[in-house]
């Protein structure tokens, strides 16, 4: 996609017999560069292949439509005023259903149990750990901070400004769960969270399994690298900076290997990596978008896994972490009632709901 950018141009006068888009996801923000270039390419057939056609919002399928089929789904103003708006903010069924009924005739939906019938089973288990003693203070301290800052401005803010305002008091919260060290450089104290982590860790390598780790946090992934070396675990490491072939080396010798933990960033290593030799999947903390994260499940949990695959998803008691997978679960039924699992939980909150989040139980 980042040479097609570059070499637009060049395609302009050109008419092909096919145009095929992989991982089509790429071009689901239709401002972008990347959406636009390929939106320039003419073709007498073009096809679009994805897993996640709708991570985030209706307007991410509207805009693979509009490479594949342009004007079938109407200009994007028509069609977020008639769909997506409704659909979204009104759980309108009847927009749901016409909505269905327009693109079902020209998707093939394939799910993954259908097609790969010898794939292994997979197994999710949400583990709960209680903030204690400094952490829960702390955690408090803050919870109570933001809901009062919330409170004060939720009303006199755009919806824009109201959800970075949000996402940046949740990312804060979040981290606190994760580990207080990742905010506060001078904490000293325990974290309830990797606590557990370092007991499921030893757990599986007592019964000789091979992990998969994710977090959202670099930082948090470095702090867990200590915690390895202090107990002299082999483990591999992967982020965003890590280099192409880099990455590649570290892939094909963690299948061949016999290195337990393979600790990866969730951004950099959600796609693109086959990771079969694991057969344990640890996401240290939830991501908003479901679709991001069961696609770092499947790093596991793919053609060639020849053992059933355990996925833990860690989350801190009684915080706005279980509240956000509470969110989730809620909410994850949009891109299903459209046309496949996934669907982001954050991007459709009201104002009601935001403060919801901060809510006393």
């Amino acid at each position: 996609y980042g040479q097609l950018r570059s070499d637009a141009p060049d395609y302009a006068d050109l008419l092909f017999d096919y145009a095929i888009l992989d991982e089509a996801q790429f071009i689901k923000n239709q401002t972008t560069q990347n959406a636009k270039a390929v939106k320039r390419l003419r073709a007498r057939m073009k096809l679009a292949l994805t897993g996640t056609p709708i991570e985030n919002n209706l307007a991410e399928l509207w805009s693979i439509f509009d490479f594949i089929m342009p004007g079938y789904l109407y200009n994007y103003h028509h069609f977020k005023e008639k769909y997506e708006s409704l659909i979204v903010k009104q759980n309108d069924e009847k927009a749901t259903a016409r909505l269905r009924d327009l693109v079902r005739p020209f998707i093939l939906r394939r799910l993954k149990k259908d097609v790969l019938k010898e794939l292994p089973e997979k197994t999710e288990t949400v583990l709960r750990s209680a903030l204690e003693s400094e952490q829960r203070k702390i955690y408090l301290a803050a919870f109570a901070q933001t809901k009062k800052e919330l409170a004060e401005r939720i009303d006199e803010v755009s919806v824009g400004q109201r959800r970075i305002m949000a996402l940046a008091a949740l990312t804060r919260l979040r981290q606190i769960c994760c580990d207080p060290a990742l905010l506060y450089e001078n904490y000293k104290g325990v974290s309830a969270k990797l606590e557990a982590c370092l007991d499921l860790i030893d757990s599986c390598l007592e019964s000789g399994h091979r992990m998969l780790l994710f977090s959202q946090f670099t930082s948090m992934l470095h702090i867990i690298e200590r915690e390895l070396e202090k107990r002299n675990v082999r483990y591999f490491y992967l982020d965003g900076s890590t280099p192409k072939q880099t990455r590649a080396d570290l892939v094909q010798a963690f299948n061949e290997g016999d290195v337990p933990i393979f600790l990866i960033s969730l951004k950099a290593g959600g796609v693109g990596l086959n990771l079969t030799g694991a057969d344990i999947v640890i996401h240290y903390d939830p991501w908003w978008n479901l679709s991001v994260q069961n696609q770092a499940t499947d790093r596991a949990h793919r053609i060639g896994q020849t053992q059933k695959v355990q996925v833990y998803k860690l989350i801190a008691e009684d915080t706005v972490e279980e509240r956000i997978l509470e969110l989730q679960e809620r909410k994850a039924d949009l891109a299903d009632k459209v046309i496949a699992a996934g669907g982001n939980a954050f991007e459709s909150l009201t104002g009601t709901e935001l403060i919801a989040l901060f809510e006393e139980r």
